[in-house]
């Protein structure tokens, strides 16, 4: 096998390159593995996922990208949603001071 970083021939089960030091693809935390349930939890709690993320993106690169897609996509869903309710809230209310107005001129 070969050295992504620097090219040079390594062995197969080499946790680092001898020559440069990156580290190679089976270099990864036997701990480490994605999980749906960070995933869920940066969903819900986008802080937790961020913060998560940057405490295990070093550690646990697996683990923290979940926590992190999860993150990220929790605040685009709340943007969106947030964008969503501000219109329907601003259109009932327009609506609402339309019929008032009207209303208020079939009075005089």
């Amino acid at each position: 096998m070969f050295c992504k970083h620097c090219g040079k021939e390594i062995p197969e089960n080499a946790a680092a390159c001898p020559y440069c030091g990156t580290k190679t693809a089976q270099a990864g935390n036997p701990g480490d593995g994605k999980s749906a349930g960070y995933a869920v939890l940066g969903f819900f709690f986008p802080i937790v996922g961020l913060i998560l993320y940057l405490v295990w993106k070093d550690n646990y690169p697996l683990r923290a990208k979940s926590a992190g897609k999860g993150a990220l996509i929790g605040v685009i869903v709340s943007v969106v949603f947030g964008i969503i309710y501000g219109v329907i809230a601003g259109a009932a209310i327009a609506s609402m001071m339309s019929i008032s107005a009207a209303g208020a001129s079939l009075v005089l």
